[in-house]
């Protein structure tokens, strides 16, 4: 039941990272990096990590990345701890 969700989640904040850099090229308005951060905190950190590097945005946008390098760093410790066996 896990994966289907992070699948989901991950390609949510993949195409929502997507959408927002289309829509700053536009100069239309943007997703609030809240709602960006948000979706990686539910899961979607290296969706979102993905999309920062495929559509290169918001590379030098600080501290939205320092933030998102914090969650995915809490997730893969959160991973490691529930995947690993506890000795």
């Amino acid at each position: 039941m896990i994966l289907p969700y992070l699948a989901l989640v991950n390609f949510a904040a993949f195409a929502a990272m997507g959408w927002d850099k289309a829509r700053a090229e536009r100069g239309d308005r943007r997703i609030p990096e809240r709602t960006l951060l948000t979706l990686a905190a539910i899961g979607g950190s290296l969706g979102a990590l993905a999309a920062q590097q495929a559509f290169r945005h918001k590379t030098r946008k600080q501290p939205f990345g320092g933030i998102l390098l914090v969650i995915l760093a809490a997730q893969a410790v959160i991973a490691a701890f529930l995947i690993l066996p506890a000795d």
